[in-house]
């Protein structure tokens, strides 16, 4: 971090003159978790953890003319795994490099490694709540006019620079990906369509990609104090590791009001399907139902204790979210409360039955989450942030997260966001 630094400094004296615009920025962000039933029901006699991870971040932008540039390198760690006297740990690694060039007025061309986010984060989001984020090595063409947005964006990539073959091994990743965006602004919101195609390694044969697809709107519209949210979402293809065809389907809804200027209330619902565990017949295990949102920002949706959490599994019998949401904000502090119910979409097959083969369905309702946070912003750039959330689970929940339902289940948290301009050039 000390040569980057030193670098960035050089390239300051070097390119100030030359550049129309030089920015160097950079984040320090220390969390500290309480976990006590967190992403999963606790398990009885076990210890809590608790641990402090960092994300530190150095940043440059280069803007001149038609072209602009961003380099974010970043450290992620946790505090103590590394020796007081350690030499190197391979912990750098880059969020993004990338450029983008204008083609014409209206046109650009970016490529490198980038964030690619798209309306609420659902489908495309940078998943900045885990301290890695989520970067793109990727290729965009983008039109931006004044009510028209369209993006077209390809990847294609390789774990090596191979003479023969496209092999592809990184796990939890694509191989290949193209999608189109589009967004249109009206008069009070906007309008967007995407369409996604996903190629995952066929583990079958080395140069074969399996395809699904994604394909869905968004809406978002505001009429005086009242705003609302639709969106769907529908996949289709085949799944990488199964073959298996898939047919689900995301939809979700949310209506908000201003109390006053500084509070919100809104109450929402969404549905992913599911994958029922009582239904045996072939037709319907041979297709897969449960909806499975790409890559978007998970710790956003269905509670910020993360039980329905891509990399947490329950059972794959899809969800129903019943949520509310209420937000008081101030010029140096925010406040958010918010309750879930949480649903099964599908049936979920009561273990008690297993022995004696009976396919007997439990009760659909999981149970409820309680998510409360605040923030106090002292001065610009600087966050102390402090947030609470507790699971009240069912018996169907134990069915599907394993653990204990009557175990205290909650997770809490410390984080201190600190995002310095450390240096901007005039333009």
């Amino acid at each position: 971090m000390r040569k980057i630094l030193i670098a960035g400094s050089i390239l300051v004296c070097i390119t100030t003159n030359v550049y129309s615009q030089f920015i160097i920025s950079g984040e320090f962000r220390p969390r500290t978790e309480y976990r006590h039933g967190y992403k999963n029901l606790w398990i009885k006699d076990e210890y809590p953890s608790i641990h402090t991870s960092q994300r530190t971040r150095l940043s440059l932008n280069f803007i001149k003319e038609k072209l602009e540039t961003r380099l974010t390198i970043q450290d992620v760690r946790i505090w103590g795994n590394q020796s007081q006297q350690n030499v190197s740990d391979g912990l750098l690694s880059v969020s993004e490099a990338w450029f983008k060039y204008e083609l014409c007025k209206t046109s650009y061309l970016k490529a490198g490694r980038q964030h690619l986010v798209y309306n609420d984060h659902r489908i495309f989001g940078n998943s900045e709540w885990n301290q890695q984020g989520r970067s793109h090595d990727a290729l965009l063409y983008i039109v931006n006019s004044d009510k028209n947005i369209f993006h077209a964006g390809v990847a294609f990539n390789q774990d090596q620079d191979r003479l023969a073959s496209t092999q592809y091994s990184v796990s939890n990743n694509y191989k290949s990906l193209q999608f189109l965006w589009y967004n249109r602004k009206i008069e009070s919101g906007n309008i967007s369509v995407i369409v996604l195609n996903n190629g995952i390694q066929s583990p079958a044969s080395k140069n074969v990609s399996r395809y699904s697809q994604t394909v869905g709107a968004h809406a978002e519209n505001k009429l005086g104090k009242l705003n609302g949210i639709l969106k769907a979402y529908y996949q289709t293809g085949t799944d990488g590791a199964s073959k298996k065809d898939i047919s689900a389907y995301l939809a979700g809804a949310e209506l908000g009001y201003t109390l006053n200027e500084r509070t919100t209330l809104s109450a929402g619902l969404e549905i992913l399907s599911g994958q029922s565990q009582t239904d045996t017949s072939s037709s319907y295990r041979d297709v897969i139902h449960n909806f499975s949102p790409p890559y978007g920002t998970g710790h956003k949706f269905n509670g910020y204790m993360d039980y329905f959490y891509a990399g947490s599994g329950h059972g794959g019998v899809g969800l129903v979210n019943v949520f509310m949401r209420l937000k008081r904000s101030g010029e140096k502090f925010f406040v958010l409360l918010e309750p879930h119910l949480f649903l099964s979409h599908e049936d979920i097959r009561d273990p008690a039955f297993i022995q004696s083969g009976e396919y007997r369905a439990m009760d659909k309702f999981l149970g409820s989450e309680l998510d409360f946070t605040f923030g106090y912003i002292p001065q610009k750039n600087v966050t102390f942030q402090v947030g609470y959330s507790q699971m009240f689970a069912t018996k169907s929940m134990e069915a599907i997260k394993g653990g204990s339902r009557d175990e205290t289940n909650n997770w809490a948290y410390i984080m201190i966001v600190v995002k310095p301009e450390l240096f901007r050039s005039q333009p």
